[in-house]
């Protein structure tokens, strides 16, 4: 058994889209219309048919109440892998996307927390 797809929660899937591929460099995979919304999943370029990341709409009632106290206790939704954290931390931060945690060691792993301006905190992270 592996993961095939996982999703966060997003205010906007277009914002959603453009900071994910543009930003953080995830490629579309998928973009169906469904009613309102869209099917709208990224991979990573580096595994093309890998596990997808759905870009979900934020609609359902049971969301607000979910991502507000994620938010308030800074508890990222989703953990990326990256090569080298603070690498990544530097080049997104030139980019323009604010962090709310800073490359931090913690034993064997580095972890930094950036605000994806959908909604959501996501960790970067680097073990080894």
């Amino acid at each position: 058994m592996k993961i095939h797809l996982t999703s966060v929660f997003v205010d906007d899937q277009g914002k959603a889209l453009r900071f994910y591929t543009d930003m953080l460099g995830f490629v579309k995979k998928h973009d169906v219309p469904v009613g309102e919304d869209r099917w709208l999943t990224v991979v990573s370029p580096e595994d093309p048919d890998g596990t997808e990341l759905l870009l979900e709409p934020s609609g359902h009632p049971a969301v607000g109440p979910f991502r507000t106290a994620l938010l308030q206790d800074g508890i990222p939704a989703a953990s990326f892998a990256v090569d080298d954290v603070r690498a990544e931390f530097d080049r997104l931060r030139g980019l323009g996307v604010v962090f709310t945690q800073e490359p931090l060691t913690m034993g064997p792993v580095t972890t930094a927390v950036l605000d994806d301006t959908c909604g959501n905190l996501i960790q970067i992270a680097h073990s080894g």
